[in-house]
């Protein structure tokens, strides 16, 4: 694992709680252009499950599952690996850094990628699934899903836009809760709170939206087919949303026409706002202690 230069850079002040309110205060909006991020990434490489549970409070997991074909060829969005591995070779570690300095939680260094179907799924209470759009779960794995959250797990969701995206997150999240609906997280709610104060909303773009919608926060679709019904306007506010246990615990918190993993990543990068990482960070914090801590 290379050296992470979070800790160091211009974007990291030595003062953890201090620095990310002044990024937030003082960092302007850019307008992008062309960037030097803007690259044909390479296939990440995720780490698989560990063989043994990590002696620790906290491991980092990523949800594996198999790709919704259809929904890919519909939004033309082959990237030549499946899409639950985007971002992870830097996304994560950076943000395990970030956790280890903001947090005293005790924080595996090693992240890894887990299947639904592994039953030691249970020894970690927080699920991450990226790319939730072009997700697909068989039903054991739809109710695996199920019991892990009704027994107390967490699952994050991010990186997904556009209405089509939502649909398609709808039907995966309907196989594992028929008998609940998704609800609007206020901004009120303890989850922005737990740890940071979240009193600034915004959207958090991906490279996608930087590079090919210079001037705007929000992702175009590579293209869209027939099949795909949805104006660019769905694609354009950042939505909190959220699936509650019968005592009003968030046991998935969903994160809507943004990509966290994409601000963890490139929080080194000159040309991505240092508003966007702090904010990113500040909110993937809270929702791991939330996780921690319901």
């Amino acid at each position: 694992m290379k050296t992470l230069s979070i800790v160091t850079s211009r974007r990291w002040i030595t003062s953890c709680c201090g620095s990310i309110a002044i990024a937030l205060m003082q960092m302007s909006l850019p307008v992008y252009a062309e960037l030097a991020i803007c690259t044909t990434p390479q296939r990440p490489v995720c780490p698989l499950a560990l063989e043994q549970p990590a002696e620790r409070e906290f491991t980092f997991s990523r949800l594996i599952f198999e790709d919704n074909n259809s929904a890919i060829e519909n939004l033309g969005d082959r990237i030549g690996y499946p899409h639950w591995q985007a971002d992870c070779s830097e996304s994560e570690p950076h943000f395990i850094a970030a956790l280890k300095r903001l947090t005293r939680l005790d924080t595996n260094d090693q992240s890894q990628s887990i299947s639904l179907l592994n039953e030691r799924i249970y020894d970690y209470p927080m699920l991450y699934v990226v790319e939730a759009g072009f997700a697909s779960f068989s039903q054991s794995e739809a109710d695996a899903l199920r019991e892990y959250l009704l027994r107390g797990g967490f699952l994050l969701v991010d990186d997904f836009h556009g209405s089509y995206q939502w649909e398609e997150f709808e039907r995966w999240m309907g196989q594992v809760f028929p008998d609940r609906t998704v609800v609007e997280i206020p901004p009120t709610h303890e989850i922005f709170n737990v740890h940071f104060a979240i009193d600034e909303f915004i959207q958090i773009p991906g490279l996608r939206a930087l590079c090919l919608n210079p001037g705007e926060t929000w992702e175009l679709p590579i293209m869209k087919s027939s099949a795909v019904n949805e104006s660019n306007a769905s694609r354009q506010q950042p939505r909190w949303r959220g699936v509650l246990d019968d005592n009003g615990r968030v046991m998935a918190i969903i994160n809507w026409n943004m990509d966290l993993g994409d601000a963890w990543e490139h929080a080194d990068m000159e040309e991505y706002s240092a508003l966007y990482t702090a904010t990113a960070y500040r909110l993937g914090v809270n929702y791991v202690i939330y996780g921690m801590t319901h």
